[in-house]
């Protein structure tokens, strides 16, 4: 991944660097489980624990051998000796490099539920903060029922504590050691050194592998990353909605400095939102080739190691810096509550339509009547521009049947709100709502 994307703590465990450190620590771990049952001397062990590889010796060797595991062995020939013979007993390449592969995924894995609970906590911290700044609620684009702020960031807050679930359950899959030789079968290496490096490890044997741990261990990671950052995409794409001229109710961090075009000075643009919406195309688009490396011929081939070249290291940095940067973006944004509070007006109070619809129900009109009755007033106010309530109260089949004290209760703003505390109870946000400020009925100014 571009250096850009890449921030210092992820792009460590994915670098080539940490990738041999890994691999060394399988080797070692093997080699200590040997010299348990007496098949490596104790004598060699301290070489072979405080050896070391040069990265770069490592590729000219593989420049001559075109076989990674082996270039990294012949390395370790040259560093540590005579006793480098007691490396490498009984395993095949894939024992060494699935098994360092999920020590670095569970380092993966352990820093993007760091970044969720970072994105949780300014998730948590900012919806009861808003939770009674009224907005408005759209479907299909279009204005339907008054929310508020506050309720949308709980909507997100819950779905990424669903991601932290998900995350946990996806470390436990990954975190697993294949030491079971070239097909699998414990031929040339006990099961009981395997359990014993996974322990040592902090994995868990695989149960049951061929050359490879299957990989639909490893596509169960990368559809996750695809799908939080689906996740993610979601919430920028709803922010710059909301960043809108036209609608201008959110708008994300601007910093000091910051310039938004080359000839429009004026220009505030989402460019934090539109990142994270363009790079969550480039995880989702992982998820294809992660799924086809599941298919593999007989025991194993080897199609499955260029994508993984490419999609684990490039899927893990480009979700961990999304999750930073719309950290920032919640921890930064400005809340344009007198923009929410004029949106409302701009549908003249047509959002009440659902209330009046249910009164008439009530008085007696069958669900069509009232339906219709309902309908052709709020067709007379948008066309008009008159407000839903004075076009109603015009209307000799309305008053007949609705009082001005019913239609005060029907036109009161804080009958959208009643409930949404349910919602902050239910996620430990706690907080009541008070009533909006400015209290007033909505709807109603000409």
């Amino acid at each position: 991944m571009i250096e850009k994307y890449t921030r210092p703590e992820m792009g460590n465990i994915w670098s080539t660097a940490n990738k041999y450190r890994c691999w060394l620590r399988v080797e070692v771990a093997v080699a200590e489980a040997w010299a348990a049952r007496g098949r490596v001397p104790a004598e060699a062990l301290p070489a072979i624990r405080g050896a070391t590889v040069d990265p770069g010796r490592i590729e000219e060797i593989e420049e001559e051998t075109q076989h990674d595991v082996i270039a990294f062995l012949r390395n370790l020939d040259e560093r540590i000796g005579p006793d480098a013979r007691f490396i490498h007993l009984g395993l095949t390449s894939s024992d060494v490099v699935d098994t360092a592969l999920a020590l670095q995924l569970v380092e993966s894995v352990d820093l993007l539920l760091a970044d969720v609970d970072a994105l949780r906590a300014a998730l948590g911290a900012a919806a009861p903060r808003y939770r009674s700044t009224v907005m408005m609620g759209r479907t299909h684009n279009v204005h339907a029922e008054p929310i508020t702020f506050g309720y949308k960031l709980a909507v997100w807050y819950a779905e990424m504590g669903r991601h932290r679930t998900r995350l946990e359950q996806v470390r436990n899959e990954i975190a697993v050691a294949k030491i079971s030789g070239a097909v699998g079968t414990h031929a040339n290496v006990p099961a009981s050194l395997e359990e014993e490096v996974a322990r040592d490890l902090g994995l868990r044997p695989e149960e049951v592998s061929t050359q490879v741990v299957q990989r639909d261990r490893h596509a169960t990671y990368v559809l996750e990353l695809a799908l939080l950052a689906s996740s993610l995409d979601k919430m920028a794409t709803e922010l710059r909605n909301l960043q809108h001229t036209e609608i201008l109710e959110v708008e994300e961090p601007f910093r000091r400095g910051q310039q938004g075009s080359s000839a429009m000075p004026h220009k505030r643009n989402p460019i934090l939102n539109e990142r994270i919406s363009g790079l969550a195309r480039v995880v989702r688009g992982y998820a294809v080739p992660a799924l086809e490396n599941v298919v593999l011929w007989h025991e194993r081939d080897i199609s499955n190691s260029s994508v993984e070249r490419v999609v684990l290291p490039d899927a893990s940095i480009l979700v961990d810096y999304m999750l930073a940067i719309f950290t920032r973006i919640i921890t930064g944004m400005r809340v344009r509550e007198d923009r929410m509070a004029a949106n409302l007006e701009t549908s003249h109070g047509l959002f009440f339509s659902e209330k009046v619809l249910t009164a008439l129900i009530d008085a007696g009109f069958t669900r069509p009547e009232a339906y219709a009755l309902v309908q052709r007033n709020a067709l007379t106010s948008w066309e008009t521009g008159e407000p839903f309530r004075v076009v109603l109260e015009s209307d000799p089949e309305v008053v007949a049947r609705l009082s001005p004290e019913q239609m005060d209760r029907l036109f009161d703003l804080n009958g959208f709100l009643h409930s949404i505390d349910v919602a902050f109870e239910r996620l430990g946000l706690g907080g009541s709502i008070p009533a909006p400020t400015g209290e007033r009925e909505a709807g109603t100014s000409r």
